[in-house]
């Protein structure tokens, strides 16, 4: 009897106490959140990280890295936000932009008409387009120089009037400083993809160009601006455009609505930039960046709409970079790129619905990243020893992470823990779904 009371007895010992289980699982799980807390790495980037590491696996492995990265972006992201939003005084609009012509005014019917009086044009001239549509298949040269109170221009009288459509690389390609684009509509019908690189291309010695109130769409990078032959086309303006795509871009080239390399003083103001999706290469896209060496750029009172009507596809989208993915040295403006950016500023855009980070910062010194608004993204991210940033007064539904040395100075930020997400938690986003503000 003793002999079997024995037993008994230890047969309870070697039961799990319940309290020292809950004692385990609470230090595990306290564990598991100082990790998430301190690595700052959002659910809908662990979770196509996780899909790839287990990609190609035995199914079982296969299958459950497939289902837990599908549940992690679920948790940040929810089950989607509506396309829908109130009508903003961003991107184009329909009362033309430009003021009366003060110059000679160059009515064209064709596209040889508006090659010609383009080869031909002399400062002050504005280039009208007659109502209608245009096929463009091959670029339209800009090389001869307009004047600071004399620009050449081209433009619609009315926005929506004009359509031009491009087959072709490029549509315009401008080499000379002052010139001046306005109301078009500049539409990509390559069949490939790749075939339809940019609208319009800025380059070398085009100086104090302007692009306001067109609508470009279905291009890899709407809009492209780098240095050529020694020099670079600086103090430029890109002002209440809208650049979007319609569908994917079939592509392994770069997919950047404003692709802007080596070149310093743009102001990049009150666009609506929405859809830059990339399915082929890397499948990384970005809504805007100025990289290269360049300095002191703007972009300021943007939307950044990565995910508007193209959602719930593969591939990470990034919202605005000063650094974007890097520059080759022979394309800088230093030929080194010792840093990719000095002096930038980033002050009240909207960025939001995008699959990665909604700011990315590579080796961008001196950089002002100023009351903006992030919204579904992964939030901040201030990446390498070269760059350093000012961080102040911006809402962020999601962290501020620096990175791989970079250094961050923070302000009167409001931001979420970085452990929110995994609890569908997001407080900074219900800010926005109260106000009702396109949710």
């Amino acid at each position: 009897m003793k002999h079997m009371q024995g037993k008994a007895q230890s047969r309870t010992w070697r039961r799990p106490v319940p309290w020292i289980v809950l004692a385990l699982l609470a230090v595990a799980a306290a564990a598991i959140v100082i990790m998430l807390e301190q690595a700052k790495i959002a659910p809908r980037q662990l979770g196509p990280y996780l899909e790839r590491r287990t990609s190609g696996h035995n199914p079982i492995i296969a299958n459950a890295g497939s289902w837990m990265g599908r549940h992690l972006v679920a948790l940040d992201r929810g089950d989607g936000m509506p396309s829908a939003m109130p009508a903003l005084r961003l991107g184009a609009q329909d009362v033309a932009a430009g003021r009366d012509a003060t110059g000679r005014i160059v009515l064209v019917a064709s596209i040889d008409e508006l090659r010609a009086a383009m080869a031909q044009a002399v400062p002050g001239d504005v280039i009208t387009l007659l109502p209608g549509r245009y096929r463009i298949a091959g670029p339209l040269e800009a090389r001869r120089p307009g004047r600071e109170n004399a620009p050449i221009t081209v433009r619609a009288s009315r926005p929506g009037s004009v359509t031009l459509e491009q087959e072709a690389v490029e549509g315009f390609r401008v080499g000379a400083a002052w010139w001046r684009f306005e109301n078009l509509l500049l539409h990509g019908v390559c069949s490939v993809d790749s075939s339809c690189e940019h609208a319009i291309h800025i380059a070398g010695a085009a100086h104090h160009v302007a692009l306001v109130n067109n609508t470009m769409v279905d291009f890899n990078a709407h809009i492209k601006i780098n240095g050529e032959g020694g020099q670079f086309p600086d103090h430029g303006l890109i002002e209440s455009n809208t650049l979007t795509n319609t569908r994917a871009r079939v592509t392994a080239n770069p997919v950047t609505p404003i692709d802007l390399v080596a070149a310093s003083h743009w102001t990049i103001r009150r666009n609506l930039i929405s859809d830059f999706v990339k399915v082929e290469g890397d499948g990384v896209s970005y809504g805007a960046f100025a990289k290269g060496g360049g300095e002191s750029n703007v972009f300021e009172q943007n939307l950044v709409w990565c995910e508007r009507r193209l959602t719930v596809l593969p591939g990470q989208r990034v919202g605005l970079s000063f650094g974007g993915g890097a520059t080759g040295k022979p394309y800088c403006r230093d030929r080194a790129c010792v840093v990719e950016q000095q002096g930038s500023t980033m002050r009240s855009n909207l960025i939001r619905n995008c699959s990665d980070v909604g700011i990315y910062l590579n080796n961008a010194a001196q950089s002002s990243i100023l009351h903006n608004s992030v919204v579904d993204t992964a939030g901040i991210d201030v990446r390498f020893a070269g760059s350093s940033a000012e961080v102040e007064g911006n809402l962020v539904d999601g962290v501020i992470r620096r990175r791989n040395d970079g250094v961050v100075r923070e302000h009167d930020n409001l931001n979420a823990a970085s452990t929110y997400a995994y609890l569908a938690y997001h407080p900074i986003r219900s800010l926005y779904q109260a106000s009702g503000f396109g949710w």
